[in-house]
């Protein structure tokens, strides 16, 4: 989790927030997936490669991110 501050405390609102965002870029993840595999234009296909290796980078993000709000209490707190 390189690069976040581990002295923040996250709000309940922040988590709703960040598993909202995880859970929209893992379904756009899913779909441009999907329509790589459908598309036939090279041109198309390399943009939605480029949004895949985004995506999957962001959503790693998101992850850390999420790890370090579960251990700031869950969605208890």
């Amino acid at each position: 989790m390189e690069g976040y501050s581990l002295s923040h405390t996250f709000g309940v609102h922040e988590k709703l927030d960040l598993h909202e965002i995880a859970v929209f870029k893992t379904n756009c993840l899913i779909k441009a997936k999907t329509m790589q595999l459908l598309v036939s234009d090279p041109e198309l296909k390399a943009l939605l490669k480029q949004d895949i290796d985004l995506s999957t980078r962001q959503v790693g993000q998101l992850s850390d991110l999420m790890t370090l709000a579960a251990a700031d209490g869950g969605l208890t707190s």
